[in-house]
């Protein structure tokens, strides 16, 4: 990944605004769809060239988040139409090959519990955002108030990356450790908060029984 993230930049660093501006809307869309894409990365590597003034920073703000938004979107319109086969097809359906199972069942809890501030979370939880956008389009959420969660999402995360790129220009390649480290952090709290549940709730259901 390392590599091509290498070659995507410098071919970037090719093109002139109108190409890039293009690029980086087709990045942030493509995230969602398929999630191994460096995303994140190359919105810092935005900020950096908005720095230089190749780019606008405010004009790389609103298309990122504007794809951001349609790739969740998307994803939502996915679950929506083929959610139910996703979640209960298993491996006949071939879309389910896609998706982990477990995460699935993470996201439904999540969605369930907490409903709208899931998707504000979205973009901030590491490695979870295809899932999201997916289990938000599986239950089916009010289409309006997704659409302003995922923008208020999206807008304050790509913002924090172009800045990021913005201040510590050419070194903006290590905010790739820091973010590396973030989502190892997210990744632990979420495990840490999915196992407390789970023994709550076993713990609940053992002392309803006894009773």
């Amino acid at each position: 990944m390392e590599f091509f993230l290498d070659e995507l930049v410098g071919w970037i660093y090719t093109l002139g605004p109108g190409s890039i501006y293009v690029i980086f809307f087709l990045i942030a869309y493509l995230e969602y769809l398929i999630p191994p894409m460096p995303g994140d990365m190359l919105v810092v590597f935005g900020g950096y060239l908005a720095a230089q003034g190749v780019v606008e920073f405010e004009t790389l703000l609103i298309l990122t988040t504007a794809s951001s938004v349609m790739g969740f979107m998307t994803m939502y319109g996915v679950g929506s139409y083929w959610g139910y086969r996703i979640d209960q097809g298993g491996e006949a359906f071939w879309l389910s090959r896609w998706f982990d199972k477990d995460y699935i069942d993470r996201g439904k809890r999540w969605v369930k519990r907490w409903g709208q501030w899931v998707i504000i979370a979205n973009r901030f939880l590491a490695g979870t955002r295809s899932v999201i956008s997916l289990i938000a389009g599986i239950y089916r959420t009010k289409i309006k108030t997704t659409i302003l969660s995922s923008a208020v999402s999206s807008l304050i995360w790509n913002f924090v990356l172009l800045s990021a790129g913005w201040f510590v220009h050419e070194n903006w390649q290590e905010i790739g450790r820091w973010l590396q480290i973030y989502g190892w952090i997210i990744a632990g709290l979420l495990l840490i908060f999915g196992i407390y549940w789970y023994v709550k709730g076993r713990f609940s259901k053992e002392r309803s029984v006894g009773e």
